[in-house]
Formats: C-alpha cells, sequence, structure tokens
C-alpha cells in the first residue's frame, strides 16, 4: 500500500458544493489534511526524468495520457478522448489524448507550463487539478496553467516551493473558478492567502497545513462563501489571531486547527456568538487548553455540535472513560465527540458522573456546569462500592473426630492442596482421610470433596462453613 492510499483518509469531505460526475467517481486523491504533509505519489504518477530545470505541463500530460500510457477510458464520464486541431510543429502533443477530468500529476518535475494554447484545446473539461509535490514556484506560470482550464474546481498546490513569491493580482484572476483550494506546505505568505480569498468568488474549502503561520492579517473584505479551514500544523498559539477568522470567513462552518498549541479561548460570549455565527465543527487536537473554563467556552458557539479535543494538556490526568464523561457533561449541544456520537444515554450517564465527579469539591470550585445539572438530577449520592471480584480466602471449622479447629483456607486451592494443610491438624497422611464439605446455610448434608484437583472456589465456601474430616477404614 503506498504512502497516497494512506493520506485518503484525510481527504475532506465536501458539502454543499456542485455535484460532478468526476467528484462522485473519484475525486484527487490528494495528501490534503495529512497532519505532516508528506510527500505521496499516486497511483500512476510519473518518475520525473532526471532535469533541473523541471518539466512543462504539456509535456507532462502528453507523456501520462498518451494512448500508449493511457489507453482506456475509465468509464462513462470519468474522461474524455481529446483529438487535437492541431498545434505548432514540434508540439509535443499527441494527436489524440485519453485526458480524464481529474488530472492526478503529483512529483512530476513540472515547473512550467508550456503552450497555453495546447493547455485551453486539451483541458477545457478538467474539473479537478493535483500538481502537489513539483517545481513550481512562479505564480505567473501557475496562472498561464489554471487560467485556460475554465471548469477547474479542485486545486491542489501543496509542496511546490512558493516561499516568498508574490502573486500579482492580474494573475491571481485566473484562479476564479477554484471552489477547492489546498496550499500545504507551500509557506505561501499571509498576503497571497488573503489576495485569492479575494479573487476566488465561490471558494469553499481552503487547506493552509504546514506553513509556519504564528499570526495572520485581517482582510478588509470578507469571503463568505468559504466554508471549510484547514489550517493545522502551524504556530497559532494565541486566540486573538483566530479571532481574524470570524471576521474573514463569517459562513464558516469548519475549522480544523489541530497541532497549534492554542493556549486558551479568550472571548466572551457576545463576541464568540458574533464572530463565529455558523460554526458547526471545531478541531482543536494536540492544542495547549488546560483550563475547564475554556471548555466550557465552546458552549458559546451558538451552531457547534462536533468538537475534537485530544491530546490537550487539561485532559492528561484523567482515565479514557473520564475525560469523555466529563467533556460530554460539560458540552450538551454536542452531538459528536472525537468522531463518536454521542447517545442520549450516554449523555445521562455522563452528566450522573459528572455531579457525583464533583461531591466533595468546596463550592468555590464547582464548575458553573454542575449547578444547572444538579437542577435537573438533584444532588447524587454516590454510587455505592461493589468488589465483584471473587472471595479468596475462608474462615472455616475442621471437624475430625471429636477435635474442632478454626482455620483460614485459600480458596484458590485444590482439594488435594487442602489435604496437604490438614495433615498437620488432624494428624493424618493425605491418603488417609476423605474430607467432606458442610454448607452451614443449606438444608442438605456433607458434600463429599472426592475430586483432588477440583478447586475449592467451586463449592462456594464462607465464612463459618464447616470441613468434615473423616478418618479411612483399613
Amino acid at each position: 500500500m503506498n504512502k497516497a492510499f494512506l493520506g485518503f483518509f484525510d481527504r475532506p469531505s465536501v458539502q454543499k458544493q456542485k455535484k460532478t460526475a468526476s467528484s462522485n467517481r473519484g475525486q484527487i486523491k490528494a495528501d490534503i489534511a495529512s497532519a505532516e504533509g508528506e510527500a505521496a505519489h499516486q497511483e500512476g504518477a510519473m518518475e520525473p526524468p532526471e532535469d533541473n530545470d523541471g518539466r512543462t505541463f504539456v509535456e507532462v500530460i502528453s507523456e501520462k495520457y498518451s494512448p500508449e500510457n493511457f489507453p482506456y477510458r475509465r468509464g462513462p464520464g470519468m474522461g474524455v478522448v481529446v483529438v487535437s486541431t492541431g498545434g505548432p510543429q514540434g508540439s509535443p502533443m499527441k494527436d489524440r489524448l485519453n485526458l480524464p477530468s481529474v488530472l492526478v500529476l503529483n512529483s512530476c518535475g513540472i515547473s512550467k507550463s508550456g503552450d497555453q494554447a495546447e493547455i485551453a484545446a486539451f483541458c477545457a473539461h478538467v474539473m479537478e487539478l493535483d500538481l502537489s509535490h513539483n517545481k513550481l514556484q512562479d505564480w505567473h506560470e501557475i496562472s498561464k496553467i489554471v487560467s485556460n482550464i475554465p471548469n477547474l474546481e479542485f486545486l491542489n498546490l501543496s509542496s511546490n516551493p512558493l516561499a516568498g513569491m508574490t502573486l500579482e493580482p492580474r494573475w491571481a484572476e485566473a484562479f476564479s473558478s477554484v471552489r477547492r483550494l489546498v496550499l500545504n506546505n507551500t509557506q505561501v505568505s499571509w498576503d497571497t492567502v488573503l489576495l485569492l480569498t479575494r479573487e476566488i468568488p465561490e471558494l469553499e474549502e481552503l487547506f493552509l497545513c504546514h506553513n509556519e503561520y504564528s499570526s495572520v492579517s485581517s482582510s478588509s473584505v470578507a469571503c463568505s462563501t468559504l466554508r471549510l479551514l484547514h489550517i493545522t500544523d502551524n504556530c497559532l498559539k494565541d486566540w486573538a489571531e483566530v479571532r481574524k477568522f470570524g471576521s474573514m470567513f463569517p459562513c464558516l462552518d469548519t475549522l480544523v486547527m489541530a497541532n497549534n498549541n492554542l493556549s486558551s479561548i479568550q472571548d466572551s460570549k457576545d463576541i464568540l456568538q458574533r464572530l463565529f455565527p455558523k460554526l458547526r465543527s471545531i478541531n482543536l487536537h494536540n492544542s495547549g487548553l488546560n483550563q475547564w473554563e475554556d471548555i466550557e467556552k465552546l458552549n458559546f458557539f451558538p451552531r457547534l455540535e462536533e468538537v475534537r479535543l485530544q491530546g490537550i494538556p487539561l485532559l492528561q490526568a484523567y482515565t479514557n472513560a473520564e475525560r469523555r464523561s466529563l467533556m460530554i457533561a460539560q458540552l450538551p449541544s454536542v452531538s459528536l465527540l472525537n468522531g463518536s456520537a454521542v447517545s442520549d444515554s450516554e449523555r445521562e450517564d455522563a452528566e450522573r458522573f459528572f455531579i457525583r465527579y464533583y461531591l466533595d469539591y468546596p463550592e468555590e470550585e464547582l464548575p458553573y456546569r454542575y449547578h444547572s445539572l444538579v437542577n435537573k438530577y438533584g444532588k447524587l449520592e454516590p454510587l455505592a462500592e461493589i468488589d465483584l471480584r471473587p472471595r479468596c480466602r475462608a474462615q472455616v471449622e475442621v471437624h475430625c473426630e471429636e477435635k474442632i479447629e478454626q482455620l483460614s483456607i485459600r480458596l484458590d486451592q485444590t482439594v488435594a492442596e487442602l489435604k496437604k494443610q490438614l495433615t498437620t491438624v488432624v494428624q493424618l497422611s493425605t491418603n488417609s482421610m476423605r474430607l467432606y464439605y458442610i454448607d452451614k446455610g443449606s438444608a442438605f448434608g456433607p458434600e463429599e470433596m472426592k475430586y483432588n484437583t477440583r478447586a475449592l472456589h467451586s463449592y462456594s465456601i464462607q465464612d463459618g462453613d464447616e470441613i468434615l474430616v473423616v478418618p479411612k477404614t483399613k
């Protein structure tokens, strides 16, 4: 199994977007949401030849999707057979290309666009394009490719060397049809991100992982179409930076901020309700949250129903069961916690556990949620502690002829081992005695203990019962 396939599990779900045949039959399998942003070779991706200057987009699609290398269409709607209308002399394009609507061109050594007329002729139907892990470092070259693919909805530029590269506004217009944009591990500047969000009128999903952002600047123009922001594995520690996302993306539905070491949630209820009115899901895995007050503030997001909160300092001292119960009790509106649905019965059990957990805390240390749950269930008594472990010992009376001895016996031993223990008590060898068990609470008579390998606990011996030792007659 290659790395690209493993990366598919982190690929984002697409919500409320235009349904296309290509989306239904297999979208770009890029390493979009990888926590480590690793390189991934897609199945069928080409090994680039040694070329310090890189290759053109036109050269790569000509080679990969030529009839010799890509001979078949893969079912209705997956692609088209494009027939060239005649290109310039010496063009690398073939007369025909079996070009699908989803192009996977990651790790192909692409650094330039190539002839734009040929891109326009062969890629008019393309809807998804993966250019991750190439050598693209010029936004102008990227814009030449994108501007000639008019139906492009998904673009993955992850792990291209774009640090410090300037995107001119006239080039940014080329991205106007894109709905889902992936810029993981590109070190693209935040000013470039803002320019793209202004120039893409229907941008729905944006991926900015592994870009070393420690701060972000606000934009005077909001991007009201963005629903998903995936910005994991950056350096955002201060809630003042996260707050800016609310004004920039007022219709944000899902915020994925894992591995950012966010220290706290600092805003009041009124501010959080105003900034994030539509936020439904938040992921704060491996953040630096260490106070229950931060968890309580999650209740201030008016539509929040899904929370992911693992690996935070606050929960390290608790068992797994305690973590989940305490979190569920603190978040009454959350129906999905760490990927698992919360049932009504689980919620009730968690809320009752929460009350009992804080029973002995002083009044000034009780969380706000405690009082509302006491109003709901009353002040519950501690659960009785019942030890369900099997008994290890019993105190019995040993009767042998006229002699009676009190003896503590182990119940995990066998009848044969009990006989050895009794030899010094009754002065008989193990072969010279028969044992009978007498249950003091039973109406039945003695039960002979005739099987030497039988364990004593199988007789259900209790304190006060009797063991009768009868010498064997010669």
